[in-house]
């Protein structure tokens, strides 16, 4: 199984630079989008129709604001909607579908560059998701967890780490947050897994030429629960697609999880 997780920073933009395009040449059995920006009615189907895609779409109910959206070869048993937390579920952060054995959950945690509010927003709502995943693997012991996380986790996750150790999304609690997520869950980071040493970062500032210097950040990030751990293939960032200020990141994983 392919699976890519791309936040596309607007679809209905991403579409008219050739996403649908690069989707059906790269041809993932299932793409998980963030930050679609758009209501499932301003989104035309037909071209991932053609490609054989069942989709499924969770939108804010604020218009051209945040959204997720998973895209599947494979139609899925079932498709739950939020995670159950009103005001994060409002903004349309989070899909989750399950399939034979495996759940994908697709999600886009909140930034907090904007202000203490938001920043106090995000903290609140890592704090409620750590549960929700808790309580999530008691069901779906095999759980992939992808999207964008607004969280760099380390220093080799960020090009500067010095002067950005108090910027939102890589302050010390977040950083934090993230090693206890992922300890007290026993969820592994797939391309930290497989790529030990390697940097690469996801996201770039539009500012000053970053994507061109690479001063980038590595935010996205496609999760594992340990008893996948073993069934890992390739993880790769896709640092040469150019449809968002993000690139896609990309997990291949053995397929007997997912097909009846």
């Amino acid at each position: 199984m392919k699976i890519i997780t791309y936040n596309v920073n607007g679809i209905r933009s991403a579409m008219t630079k050739n996403l649908g395009g690069w989707i059906n040449e790269e041809k993932p059995d299932i793409i998980c989008l963030q930050e679609t920006k758009a209501d499932k009615i301003q989104i035309d189907p037909s071209e991932f129709d053609i490609m054989g895609y069942h989709q499924y779409w969770n939108s804010a109910q604020k218009r051209g604001y945040s959204g997720v959206g998973i895209l599947s070869k494979l139609k899925p048993l079932h498709v739950e909607y939020g995670i159950g937390h009103e005001e994060f579920d409002k903004e349309g952060r989070a899909i989750r579908a399950d399939f034979k054995d495996c759940s994908i959950l697709n999600v886009y945690l909140p930034s907090g560059t904007t202000g203490d509010i938001r920043q106090s927003f995000k903290l609140t709502a890592l704090e409620y998701f750590h549960n929700y995943v808790k309580d999530l693997l008691l069901q779906f012991p095999n759980l992939i967890i992808v999207g964008d996380y607004n969280i760099a986790h380390a220093e080799d996750d960020i090009h500067d780490p010095i002067r950005n150790r108090l910027s939102s999304g890589f302050t010390m609690e977040e950083r934090s947050w993230m090693t206890n997520f992922l300890s007290s869950n026993q969820l592994i980071d797939s391309w930290r897994h497989h790529h030990p040493k390697k940097i690469k970062y996801s996201w770039w500032t539009f500012r000053a030429g970053a994507r061109q210097n690479n001063k980038g950040w590595r935010i996205d990030y496609i999760l594992v629960s340990n008893p996948l751990k073993n069934d890992i293939m390739d993880v790769d960032m896709l640092n040469s697609v150019k449809h968002s200020d993000h690139c896609p990141v990309m997990l291949e994983i053995e397929d007997r999880y997912f097909k009846p």
